[in-house]
């Protein structure tokens, strides 16, 4: 959308599918919202229209309480995009700026730092400085209203550099004090703690529209390797854990599957970190992973026009293109099949300080397995992993996807079906052609949904399973 009356309209309806696609503000009072805010519709002469949260803020706006719009979903257009800004915002949401600064996201990037505050300022009222920051300040909220750490190692695990930088940004973002939205927390928050030993942090994992979880949870169960993975219960009810290896510590993740009469367009979540400055490095990975800033409905909409998917999309509304919660952990999985990498994760995988359950391991590290691999002889497992080792083969979120893709295929061992499932999942490529598959030009630009379409079908089987 891009005509500010048509914004206006859906904002007027309400209408929950531009949450996270926008963002619009009221100059009156001061606040800006989601698009599906329930608060009396403003007049338009007062309605300023914004790309993102931080350009809100950079405004002069702070975010409303009561629909809270630095919640919402990531805009799709991220995961679609293949340019610097697309690539960007996607290094951005996984910590980049916060542990590398600027300087680093524009060397992930292959532009220099002023090219990139250019290009992003142009675009989305907001530098990558600001892009952080608004997202620091929502880890903050998360923290302060589900943990009971004290409010200084909260500043710091939330990426701040000072206590005062983490009040004034709160102050600005959400007019209120750290004390005040820690006042708004449930009242089982628990008692203050250590980051050394932090309690389960409990997220809602938010997503637009429809979500099919019976899918994506089925295509997990088929693919779970023991140690790092498992899926509980029974469908309708299950749980799926895993470990995950992250820049600072490591962590263990549950996510419950939608029963049978959804409560929200969220997915609930508890995580264990055993550092918190890792937690908005982590929960991007899981929104990679169940694909939960997708637009379902332009998804739908595009593929349900198909006469060889319509019957498919009716029966799965919503299913959603699973990414990867480790981009590298899936190219070798991709490659050996389920039964080697549990073999890989027993032989060579870091085993847990502490183990959860049948959560024991972390998957071996690329440099670990390169070597293992040249002195088993494996040239293809070697060829892979080195070149992830090295740095000649990158699977980042910021990574050139068409690039990546070109160093895929010079590896031994890698055929276009196996290239395919890397780039769909590992990349989160929304638009991957399934090899073999007559493709219309019609499925474009969700041809990696049409790719998940078939699986759930079985007229398509995935090489990573």
């Amino acid at each position: 959308m891009t005509d500010q009356d048509t914004r206006y309209a859906a904002v007027r309806s309400r209408d929950a599918r531009f949450d996270g696609e926008f963002f619009f503000a009221v100059r009156t009072t001061g606040i800006y919202c989601r698009p599906s805010c329930p608060a009396v519709t403003p007049k338009r002469h007062n309605v300023r229209f914004y790309p993102t949260a931080a350009a809100a803020h950079g405004a002069g706006f702070r975010a409303c309480r009561r629909c809270r719009p630095d919640a919402v979903p990531g805009s799709a257009e991220w995961n679609v995009r293949a340019d610097v800004v697309g690539r960007a915002m996607r290094l951005i949401g996984d910590g980049v700026v916060d542990r590398e600064g600027v300087a680093g996201l524009a060397v992930r990037l292959g532009y220099s730092a002023r090219q990139v505050q250019r290009q992003l300022t142009a675009e989305l009222g907001a530098g990558p400085v600001a892009l952080a920051r608004a997202q620091r300040a929502h880890t903050a909220r998360v923290l302060l209203q589900t943990t009971g750490l004290p409010v200084t190692e909260i500043a710091f695990a939330a990426g701040f550099a000072s206590v005062r930088q983490f009040n004034d940004t709160i102050r600005t973002v959400y007019a209120a004090t750290p004390s005040t939205l820690r006042a708004t927390a449930p009242s089982t928050t628990p008692a203050p703690t250590s980051t050394s030993n932090p309690p389960g942090i409990p997220l809602r994992l938010s997503h637009r529209g429809p979500y099919h979880s019976a899918a994506v949870f089925d295509l997990l169960a088929r693919e779970a390797v023991p140690g790092i993975e498992e899926v509980s219960g029974s469908p309708g009810g299950r749980t799926y854990r895993r470990t995950l290896r992250l820049p600072y510590g490591t962590g263990i993740v549950a996510v419950e599957e939608y029963g049978s009469a959804p409560r929200g367009c969220w997915l609930d979540a508890r995580l264990h970190l055993t550092d918190l400055r890792d937690l908005t490095t982590a929960v991007q990975r899981l929104r990679r992973l169940f694909d939960l800033d997708s637009d379902p409905y332009a998804v739908d909409e595009r593929l349900g026009a198909d006469p060889r998917l319509a019957h498919l999309v009716a029966l799965r509304p919503g299913l959603r293109s699973p990414g990867a919660a480790d981009p590298a952990e899936l190219a070798v999985r991709a490659l050996v099949g389920r039964a080697a990498a549990e073999r890989l994760v027993a032989r060579y995988g870091e085993v847990l300080p502490s183990p959860s359950g049948s959560l024991t391991h972390l998957f071996p590290e690329p440099a670990v397995l390169a070597e293992a691999a040249a002195r088993d002889g494996d040239s293809p497992l070697g060829a892979l992993t080195a070149a992830l080792a090295d740095g000649t083969l990158r699977l980042d979120p910021g990574a050139d996807r068409d690039e990546t893709h070109r160093v895929l295929l010079t590896l031994p061992g890698l055929d276009p079906r196996t290239v395919a499932v890397v780039r769909a999942r590992a990349l989160g490529d929304p638009d991957v052609a399934p090899p073999g598959v007559d493709v219309p030009d019609t499925w474009r630009p969700w041809r990696s949904y049409a790719l998940h379409h078939l699986i759930a079908a079985g007229e398509w089987e995935s090489s990573s399973s």
